[in-house]
């Protein structure tokens, strides 16, 4: 099988190089043309739907995965529609491609689709209602990718991290060692969700959804809740990591970590106050049981400290 891999620099396109190498033949595509530590890959524009369309056509994968898009939320409520090109339209491009083609698509997509205003974990069936330009194309993209035809999954996932690239893990371990004290937002909740397990977790999925016929494939098509179990506010996040990050000798002191609200810490965009997500359809489809956040973190802080 040849797997196109859009968006292979990021935190999920690059661990997903690993993770897809036993799937098939990986031809990784970024925006630059370049991979993490300088080697040339396929260079491709997500906001260029010609350009997206003809690397395709050219390099004829069975499968399609777009880790790529427009992520930068605050920016997205300026440059709405240069973010709707990549979040939106793109996976719409690449959907009706795949279908043309009898190929397959795997897309990832965000808790953002939601107002976050729930009391309990979304579930996949639940009405979007996003609150900001990242989500409100983020959902376009969805449906684009729904209506494409195409045989596809659409994996939300949410608070992802990782061991590279900018993140809030990364940012915490920083502040660390520049401050005695900060103030944490504790009036959002989520999943940390660390980018390997979300590859890893696609690789497993696709080896269970590519051995059924075409008919079967298209009957699991859909979107499938790709998170840790569990559920902490960012402030839980923080202290976990500090207090991992002593541990392994990352950090020499663990700074006064103050608990605020949102209010207290504005940014451009809204933030959903409530990001669970429910797992279940993934469990009870593909037979996975994901790990709590926190097994997560220890991994991740085991990557680092390695």
């Amino acid at each position: 099988m040849k797997i196109l891999l859009l968006g292979a620099n990021g935190q999920v396109g690059f661990e997903l190089q690993r993770s897809l190498a036993p799937l098939g033949e990986v031809v990784a595509a970024t925006r630059s043309g370049n991979l993490p530590g300088g080697a040339a890959c396929e260079r491709v524009d997500l906001y260029d739907a010609d350009a997206l369309d003809a690397l395709c056509t050219r390099v004829a994968p069975q499968l399609i995965v777009n880790a790529a898009a427009h992520t930068a939320v605050d920016r997205a409520e300026d440059e709405e529609e240069l973010a709707l090109r990549a979040n939106g339209a793109a996976p719409g491009v690449l959907g009706r491609w795949a279908a043309q083609h009898e190929a397959a698509v795997v897309h990832y997509s965000t808790d953002y689709v939601f107002d976050g205003q729930g009391t309990r974990p979304y579930r996949e069936d639940d009405a979007t209602a996003p609150i900001g330009a990242y989500g409100r194309t983020k959902c376009a993209g969805e449906e684009a990718l729904a209506a494409s035809g195409a045989a596809y999954l659409n994996f939300r996932t949410a608070w992802v991290y990782a061991a590279r690239g900018g993140n809030f893990l990364r940012t915490m371990l920083r502040l660390a060692r520049e401050r005695d004290r900060l103030g944490v937002v504790a009036d959002q909740r989520g999943a940390p969700t660390p980018a390997r397990l979300i590859a890893s977790t696609t690789a497993c999925v696709l080896a269970r959804w590519l051995q059924r016929d075409a008919k079967a494939r298209q009957h699991r098509s859909g979107s499938y809740h790709l998170v840790s179990a569990g559920e902490c506010s960012w402030h839980d996040f923080a202290v976990a990591i500090f207090e991992q990050a002593l541990a392994a000798g990352l950090i020499a002191k663990i700074p006064e970590v103050a608990p605020i609200a949102t209010a207290d810490y504005p940014t451009r965009a809204r933030r959903p106050a409530y990001s669970v997500l429910d797992t279940c359809k993934l469990r009870e489809t593909f037979g996975l049981d994901l790990p709590d956040w926190r097994h997560g973190l220890r991994d991740v802080i085991g990557e680092l400290v390695a």
